[in-house]
């Protein structure tokens, strides 16, 4: 495939060259065209079929190659073959040549281009693969724009070629009859200038604006066919009403607020939502209790003979709702109600697109009307239907912090984030627990030693870790509880005192009139929404865990700005929403930490890649700290440093990952995170490590040749000729010079 690149490439310059070389152009300008216009004419009456293939050779050629001339050339159709044929001819010419410009482009190109700068062209490659035919069309209608530039640019992009070949076709026609018929009165044409004139150019634009105009007014009508059966208020009380008070919709209703918008919040539970009351708070103050008994179990490590701790699983558990009390007031009504949100404590019913109904607490009804709806339900534990699952009572993430008594025997479904946290909190807080995973291993979206890592952890906390068993039925049997499970063909029986359910979420879709306006749901069960967050209306949207794709409180949160932004200006300018930088962590120890891709996702999805691997097992502070384990691993694209992904494992990778989510989401590389002072000694100075891993991953044996004898001639002790010798060295011998799994980051 390099092979053919390089001959084409070569023969492409070949033929460039020379006609630049050759002065081949002066046979393609209006004075030697006009000078030969009787000739050309008499020679294509006589031999008409001769002449249009010969002419019909040329212009794919002139336009194969993007040389200058096919405008001239346009002309010359007109007043060699006539309006009819010569548009004939010249639109097909046209347009197999613009194609194989294209083709050209894609083959010598695309490659390179979207691997070296395919994040930033990620979102014109979805516009691309969405619309691409109507953009190309538009341009197509306007000759202002250069031809030559579309064919080039557009074959790097994801269209057909077969949809490229059809709109060119299409889409030139109109500019090639004008200038066809130009060329009919080639005599009376002194430049090409009088041909495109003010006036005419202006007509084109005008011709190519219209493509988006109708789509603005099919848009518009079918957004009325939309809201044909619903009346529409004659005015309405607020901007936006927001349903769900949970990290998407507090942040929706911030955001309006301070621009001075009327927004209403309606939520009939508790002020921010999972996260606050039942998710990320509480989980994270639990954890960290458990965190201290681990290591007043590992007191020796630290130089301490002894160390006990005694503790009340009750007085944990109150702990813990302590913390949510103290974080409560970010997210209470005063707070809201003092930045100008109105707080509305009821269930919310949509009821047509412009109305909100709200059953208050004390059951009366409230009725709304707002140009904009929010949708922010957020999710719910999924509970699977495993036969006597429910007769167990089983606990969520939702229902565990009601506990009071420690189970002496746990059994956690899932092995997904949720699960793996509980898990290892529950097992160092004094439970037997069991974690149950059907798939091949626990936090299967990470890479494999990620997994190996973390369950070693868990085993070492006392946790019997089965994956690959999958969960058939529950049994209640002499006042005890048992898990039959299956692996292989094989059953079992755990026993526990309580069973957690972690296997998912699920969106909260229904009971507040999605149904009613026939707002559709996806495969996932999370509400529809386009890239503007809206759903089947225009004016009603969707953001945070009831849309997905992402089930984080910061994901959901970035999804509101364009909620917010979307309802309060659409009118002005949308904004697609942007997942091109997710990051996420597990709060496990050790701690998993991760944004955009890693090592098997880049297996998985073909991409050319390389692996850069620091241990934090080398890194002073977690040497200093009884931590020195996991790793920092980089994907970066071949021969560049760009980050494409990082995960990190150890103390506190969910803080040593900003660093990186930084540089992802401003086009910082390796080399200026190398470059940057990191404080001595702490753990963020693995990532600069890391960094300085790839560097020397990058110095091949024939660079250390030449410098080794580069400092031999300062030295005295050799021959300039030994310097020059070398310099082939620079290029001939690639192989790495370091053993970058094997050597320190610091230098």
């Amino acid at each position: 495939m390099k092979g053919s690149r390089i001959l084409i490439l070569v023969a492409i310059a070949a033929a460039v060259g020379a006609f630049f070389a050759f002065d081949l152009g002066r046979y393609l300008s209006l004075d030697f065209v006009k000078s030969q216009q009787a000739a050309i004419s008499s020679y294509a009456t006589q031999n008409p079929l001769a002449a249009a293939g010969a002419f019909f050779a040329v212009y794919v050629a002139v336009t194969g190659l993007s040389l200058p001339g096919a405008a001239i050339l346009t002309l010359v159709g007109g007043a060699v073959f006539g309006l009819l044929w010569g548009t004939v001819i010249v639109s097909f010419a046209s347009s197999i040549g613009a194609t194989l410009a294209f083709l050209v482009s894609r083959f010598l190109l695309r490659d390179w281009v979207q691997a070296k700068f395919g994040d930033k062209l990620a979102p014109i490659n979805a516009g691309v693969a969405k619309e691409g035919a109507f953009y190309l069309f538009a341009l197509r209608l306007v000759p202002a724009f250069p031809f030559f530039v579309v064919n080039l640019v557009m074959g790097l992009t994801p269209i057909r070629a077969a949809t490229f070949y059809w709109v060119s076709q299409v889409g030139m026609l109109a500019g090639t009859v004008v200038f066809v018929y130009a060329g009919t009165q080639l005599a009376q044409i002194t430049s090409l200038r009088g041909i495109l004139s003010p006036g005419l150019i202006g007509a084109f634009v005008l011709l190519g604006i219209f493509p988006f105009i109708a789509k603005r007014i099919v848009e518009t009508l079918k957004a009325r066919k939309v809201y044909a059966r619903w009346p529409k208020p004659a005015a309405f009380d607020r901007h936006v009403v927001v349903i769900g008070a949970g990290s998407a919709g507090l942040v929706t209703s911030y955001i309006a607020a301070a621009v001075k918008a009327k927004v209403t919040l309606v939520e009939r539970h508790k002020m921010g939502g999972d996260c606050l009351n039942t998710g990320c708070v509480p989980s994270k103050a639990l954890i960290r209790s458990a965190k201290f008994l681990s290591h007043v179990r590992r007191a020796k490590e630290f130089g301490i003979h002894t160390a006990s701790a005694d503790f009340d699983f009750a007085q944990v558990m109150e702990r813990v709702q302590s913390v949510v009390k103290a974080v409560e007031p970010h997210d209470s009504v005063d707070r809201y109600a003092s930045l100008g949100v109105d707080c509305v404590a009821g269930t919310a019913r949509i009821t047509s697109p412009w109305t909100v109904e709200v059953m208050l607490e004390g059951g009366e009804k409230r009725t709304l009307t707002t140009k904009n709806i929010v949708i922010a339900a957020g999710a719910r534990p999924f509970v699977p239907p495993i036969p006597g699952l429910l007769e167990a009572n089983p606990l969520t993430s939702d229902t565990v912090w009601n506990l009071r008594a420690l189970p002496e025997r746990l059994v956690v479904l899932g092995g997904g984030p949720i699960g793996s946290e509980l898990t290892q909190a529950f097992a160092r807080l004094g439970s037997k627990v069991t974690q149950v995973e059907m798939l091949p291993r626990i936090l299967i979206r990470e890479d494999a030693e990620v997994s190996a890592l973390v369950k070693k952890s868990f085993e070492a906390d006392g946790v019997d870790v089965l994956v690959n068993h999958k969960a058939k039925q529950v049994l209640v049997e002499d006042g005890g509880k048992f898990l039959v499970v299956e692996s292989e063909g094989t059953e079992k029986r755990v026993a526990f005192d309580e069973i957690l359910v972690a296997v998912g979420r699920v969106a909260n879709t229904t009971g507040y009139g999605l149904e009613e306006l026939g707002i559709p749901t996806t495969k996932q069960r999370t509400v529809e929404v386009n890239e503007y967050l809206e759903t089947l209306y225009p004016n009603i949207f969707a953001c945070g865990d009831v849309a997905g794709p992402y089930q984080f409180t910061h994901t959901a949160a970035h999804m509101a700005w364009y909620c917010a932004v979307n309802a309060l200006f659409g009118t002005f300018r949308k904004f697609k929403v942007d997942y091109s930088v997710i990051p996420w962590a597990t709060f496990t120890e050790p701690e998993v930490a991760r944004v955009g891709l890693n090592e098997q996702e880049a297996k998985e999805k073909g991409i050319a890649h390389v692996v850069t691997t620091y241990g934090i097992d080398d890194l002073d502070r977690a040497i200093a700290d009884s931590e020195a384990h996991g790793f920092v691993k980089v994907i970066t694209p071949p021969g560049s440093d760009k980050i494409l992904g990082a995960t990190i494992v150890g103390e506190h990778a969910g803080d040593l990952l900003a660093e990186f989510v930084m540089a992802m989401r401003h086009g910082i590389g390796l080399n200026k995170v190398l470059g940057t002072i990191h404080t001595y000694p702490t753990l963020a100075e693995a990532n600069k490590y890391a960094a300085g891993v790839w560097k020397r991953g990058t110095v091949t044996r024939g660079q250390m040749d030449f410098l080794a004898a580069f400092q031999e001639w300062r030295l005295g002790k050799a021959g300039f000729g030994g310097v020059l010798g070398k310099i082939g060295a620079l290029t001939g011998d690639k192989r790495p010079y370091y053993d970058a799994a094997a050597s320190h980051g610091d230098d």
